[in-house]
């Protein structure tokens, strides 16, 4: 198994946290990992990416150049960006609530995802990034769900523990999602 996702949307959406996140879990499961962020302008509004290698095998590269997976995409640059970055049948989620377009290829696997909403029904719009790793961990399975959590705390710190129940819902409702979605 070898898992390349690029994830990206604007600056402050918790890209880079998601990203770390699914690091984290693919290293507790024992999986080799690469972890690239992206820095600079996103910072401040900008669109804001990491790639993720999630692998069985030793990862030779960090870099993801039209060989990726999957995309998680936040925000329309994101997509208009990152969609050309996978390959033939790889999957798309998209954040439906920020992207009312389809994507130009037609050779990709599309999940639409209401991510601000369901964030919302979660308990803060701060969450809709979790809501999209939910949806990106059930269409792919790259590492368990309750991995991811464990995670969220390694990368945010034991007083930010309180905070899993929600980001757990947030996760949870994202999969739901993927779920009514086939």
């Amino acid at each position: 198994m070898e898992e390349k996702v690029v994830m990206a949307g604007f600056g402050g959406q918790g890209i880079m946290a998601i990203g770390k996140i699914l690091a984290y879990a693919g290293m507790m499961e024992g999986k080799n990992v690469t972890w690239m962020p992206s820095y600079g302008p996103e910072m401040r509004g900008g669109t804001a990416n990491c790639s993720v290698i999630v692998s069985d095998e030793e990862v030779g590269s960090p870099l993801i150049s039209k060989d990726g997976t999957s995309a998680i995409v936040m925000n329309l640059p994101s997509l208009e960006k990152f969609e050309n970055e996978l390959v033939p049948g790889g999957k798309l989620i998209i954040n439906k609530s920020l992207i009312n377009v389809e994507p130009k290829r037609k050779d990709l696997k599309v999940y639409y995802i209401p991510a601000n909403e369901l964030a919302m029904e979660a308990g803060s719009g701060k969450v809709a990034n979790m809501v999209m790793l939910g949806a990106y961990l059930e269409v792919t399975k790259t590492v368990d769900f309750e991995s991811a959590l464990k995670a969220f705390v390694e990368v945010f710190g034991e007083e930010k523990s309180h905070l899993v129940p929600m980001n757990k819902e947030a996760m949870a409702k994202g999969a739901e999602a993927i779920r009514k979605h086939k």
